[in-house]
């Protein structure tokens, strides 16, 4: 028995709940944290929405996996994990969209963040 079952996952295998709330969930809190980007929507929209995705998590895992359904402790690892993930998509994909549709005004420093570009010699702004 792991030292984490119990505080992470309350199935018998730390397996299902990678597969379900790590792999699933985290693809899916990405994919909708990708398309409420893409919208130019505010994050606090991407927050509510991940929400709801860690709720179909802690089904899934009800439904198929004899969990516990209205566990305030599992929905909350469950949430953690799905909006780190989300927040992780959400800006990922906002990154893009400065650095690609904006290419003169920003600049990409790193996957998930963007800076102003410096003025070119003799450019007044």
């Amino acid at each position: 028995m792991s030292v984490l079952q119990g505080i992470l996952y309350e199935e018998p295998s730390a397996w299902l709940f990678l597969l379900v709330t790590v792999v699933m969930g985290g693809w899916a809190g990405w994919m909708a944290a990708r398309g409420i980007a893409r919208g130019w929507r505010p994050f606090w929209h991407c927050a509510l929405a991940l929400l709801l995705v860690a709720a179909a998590v802690r089904f899934i895992h009800y439904a198929l996996f004899s969990g516990t359904l209205l566990s305030l402790h599992y929905y909350a690892v469950d949430a953690a994990v799905v909006m780190i993930i989300g927040a992780a998509g959400f800006r990922y994909t906002r990154t893009r969209q400065m650095t690609s549709q904006y290419r003169w005004l920003y600049e990409k420093t790193s996957p998930l963040t963007w800076r102003a570009r410096a003025p070119a010699a003799g450019e007044v702004r």
